[in-house]
């Protein structure tokens, strides 16, 4: 079953997770971790998010992400 969808709003602090399928590793090297915090970065410039905090572990992450714009999902697709 789905989780439901996010309630957006500006200012909104989002906890965000991933995990592997069968809790199987996503992260296999640290190339793996630096390649993962480099999109991280790249995505909290573009739209403007403000990250309070990550912890990436094998086999999953999680994410502390304050939207000062609202827009968690909105843009993902553009």
């Amino acid at each position: 079953m789905a989780r439901p969808l996010r309630v957006e709003f500006a200012g909104a602090i989002y906890h965000i997770t991933s995990r592997g399928n069968g809790r199987q590793p996503i992260f296999l090297d640290r190339p793996d971790w630096d390649g993962f915090l480099d999109i991280l970065s790249s995505v909290i410039a573009r739209f403007g998010w403000i990250c309070h905090g990550y912890c990436l572990m094998a086999n999953h992450y999680h994410l502390v992400m304050e939207t000062p714009r609202g827009n968690l999902c909105r843009n993902l697709g553009t």
